[in-house]
């Protein structure tokens, strides 16, 4: 007998058979007599009991089958119902604790998906996919994704005068007009998956319906804690759109892979006079009880998730995240090739550390990007080499997990290593009044820069699974100090596991805001912990600059290359070598003067440094409101002046090859402000204009 038969004979829906089937409901009191008689018409008893017919009479196998797959054609958008206190939220806050960019997306995920690695022994594999779609090819999509369901959700979710609803109006806009969206998947492999029942505690639960809801089962290792990571993926969708495929490493309802569900985030609305307060999810209906009309994972088919542009390749659990609608709403990547390089740098930068494998401990992690255009290849994929992107760091990493470091510096190319002592305070509650406590030794890592470093004298410092935390700049270095780039290794990131590695790691992840780049004063220091815990950091800050000092007074670097003056005499200028040098290099803001007028617009005057270059430098100046509550929102220029040192044409600052140093003036205009000017900082980057120098 079939579910569907059974369903047919007891005048249920056959959606109602399975959750009787799965364990997720169960049928009243005289239906159970009737399923009784159906299953064992021998039976005799008219009235069974309930336990009776629990221990007697099991299930045939047609009917208690491992937990098929629910059916595709019963997908459908489910959208929270509007509180019934009248309370309304026109977005998700935790979708504005960070910058909607590809740069923080990469870093927050990531961390998310190197906090979910699996096997111990083997790398987590991070592949990022940028995919354009146009034409039928979207169009199939958006039939896959049943976008005529929600559409009059966005529809109405856009009216209001909310940013939110701006940015929404402003997406669907250019959708109809372009006819052309961007996805971006993240997959991960040798990770956990998104594990657990569906609405009760588990990785589930934690990503798909709950916020600040960190549940990082890692024994205190884990990067992240405040649980708000995953909403950068959700503030990267110009839709407020992801759908989500996880290959399980535990199994749920006695299965592992295909696990799909999409969750949507849009400000409150209504819908035919029907109030929704935002949240909805793209999933099957449940019918238990306690979750009757709401939209639950389902377990999809080969031919849905490749419709879903989600199917995973291989076996390997973790999960899959397509990111419907991406941008870069920083401006610096608009592009597919912005994008995709910007994908590169990003994972660079924050995880070159992860990709550095040695004798002692292999990468913990492994990262690539791939771009498509409607299924085809438009860049190949990239993988992400440390040693290309930070030569001189990766140098002194892999020497540490080698065994290859030296008490005192004698060539270019080798590392020296000290220990630097942190000083944990106690818990409160658990340490003596005078106790200053715990002490631990961090492993610092000093190396000469490479000759093709934008910035060098930098103590890049990071713990637990060696994500860069921040780059610390030494103060009072010794005159004439030849350029050098440092490592400091704190927590589990020295690769040690005593009890001083423990308590130091979970010391410094208290003393991390959410976007996890410093040590200093959070709320969770300074009421977890004995008084003094911002003393000990700021004592382990000067202990940094000072072993550095230390290490640099007893450097004695030979080089095979001869005197640096008569190198300088006999070098030779290689196309190659100054065309490398130039990508390497780029200018920097090294002083910003600024007032606010009273029409609430920011003058500026800018000063920039500049490195060599053979053409000419065209730099697109960007303003930013620099708010703490969400991202960095740019504003537009009502006038841009140059100087002796540069000229402006047309929205860019022209500097001519050779000079160093360029200073330029602008004005913002304040109809373009978020918020009034003298309510934020303001923040200035100077990214090459297109078509300008490299």
């Amino acid at each position: 007998m079939s579910q569907t038969d059974l369903a047919t004979m007891v005048e249920r829906t056959p959606a109602a058979v399975s959750a009787w089937v799965n364990g997720r409901s169960e049928p009243r009191g005289d239906l159970k007599d009737i399923i009784s008689g159906l299953l064992d018409p021998e039976r005799t008893d008219p009235s069974p009991r309930a336990d009776h017919l629990a221990e007697q009479t099991p299930m045939p196998t047609s009917i208690s089958h491992e937990h098929a797959p629910r059916p595709t054609s019963s997908v459908r958008w489910h959208h929270r119902p509007a509180h019934h206190d009248g309370g309304r939220e026109y977005g998700n806050a935790a979708a504005f604790a960070f910058d909607a960019d590809l740069s923080v997306l990469a870093r927050e995920a990531t961390q998310n998906s190197l906090d979910e690695r699996r096997d111990d022994q083997a790398p987590v594999r991070v592949h990022y996919t940028l995919h354009e779609l146009d034409g039928t090819h979207l169009d199939d999509f958006l039939t896959a994704l049943r976008w005529d369901e929600v559409l009059p959700h966005y529809e109405e979710a856009c009216r209001g005068d909310q940013k939110v609803s701006r940015s929404l109006r402003s997406a669907l806009d250019d959708l109809s007009r372009e006819r052309r969206l961007r996805l971006l998947r993240v997959d991960d492999y040798n990770a956990s998956g998104l594990t657990g029942p569906e609405y009760g505690d588990g990785r589930f639960a934690a990503v798909v319906r709950r916020q600040l809801d960190s549940h990082k089962v890692t024994g205190g290792r884990a990067g992240g804690s405040y649980g708000l990571g995953k909403a950068t993926l959700w503030a990267t969708s110009r839709f407020g759109l992801v759908l989500i495929n996880s290959m399980l490493s535990e199994p749920y309802e006695g299965r592992r892979a295909g696990r799909v569900i999409g969750r949507l985030d849009l400000p409150w609305h209504e819908v035919g006079g029907n109030p929704y307060a935002g949240p909805a999810w793209l999933g099957t209906p449940d019918i238990d009880p306690e979750h009757e009309g709401v939209s639950r994972s389902w377990w999809a088919d080969h031919d849905t998730l490749r419709g879903l542009h989600l199917d995973r390749g291989g076996e390997e659990p973790g999960t899959s995240f397509l990111v419907v609608g991406a941008h870069d709403a920083s401006g610096d990547a608009e592009s597919l090739e912005d994008m995709h390089d910007k994908l590169l740098r990003s994972l660079a930068d924050g995880f070159w550390a992860a990709m550095v494998g040695g004798h002692s401990a292999g990468p913990l992690l492994e990262a690539s990007v791939t771009t498509l255009r409607n299924g085809r290849v438009h860049i190949p994929e990239q993988r992400v080499d440390p040693h290309a992107y930070h030569p001189a760091t990766s140098r002194a990493l892999q020497a540490y997990l080698d065994g290859t470091t030296v008490d005192e510096l004698t060539t270019a190319h080798e590392v020296v290593r000290a220990d630097v002592p942190l000083i944990v305070t106690p818990l409160k509650g658990q340490g003596r009044s005078r106790d200053r406590g715990r002490e631990h030794l961090a492993v610092l890592l000093l190396t000469p820069a490479d000759e093709n470093d934008a910035q060098v004298n930098r103590v890049i410092c990071m713990r637990g699974n060696r994500m860069t935390i921040t780059a610390h700049r030494p103060r009072e270095l010794p005159l004439g100090t030849t350029g050098f780039q440092a490592v400091l290794l704190a927590g589990y990131a020295t690769g040690r596991g005593d009890e001083e590695v423990r308590l130091a790691e979970a010391f410094l992840r208290a003393s991390e805001p959410p976007e996890h780049d410093r040590w200093d004063r959070t709320e969770e220091l300074t009421t977890s912990y004995e008084r003094g815990a911002l003393s000990r950091l700021k004592e382990f800050r000067a202990d940094i600059d000072t072993t550095v000092r230390s290490l640099l007074g007893k450097r004695r670097t030979t080089s095979s290359a001869g005197p640096a003056v008569l190198r300088e005499l006999l070098k030779l200028d290689v196309p190659g070598r100054a065309a490398a040098r130039r990508t390497q290099s780029f200018p920097t803001v090294r002083d910003v003067q600024a007032t606010v007028d009273e029409r609430g617009a920011w003058h500026v005057t800018v000063r920039l440094r500049l490195p060599e270059a053979d053409d000419a430098w065209v730099l697109a100046p960007v303003a930013k409101f620099d708010v703490r509550s969400g991202g960095r929102p740019s504003v537009k220029w009502e006038l841009l002046v140059g100087s002796e040192s540069c000229r402006a044409e047309n929205g860019t600052i022209v500097v001519e090859p050779g000079v160093r140093l360029a200073e330029f003036s602008g004005v913002t205009d304040p109809d373009t402000h978020p918020v009034r000017g003298a309510y934020a900082r303001l923040a200035i980057d100077v990214p090459k204009a297109r078509g300008g120098a490299a």
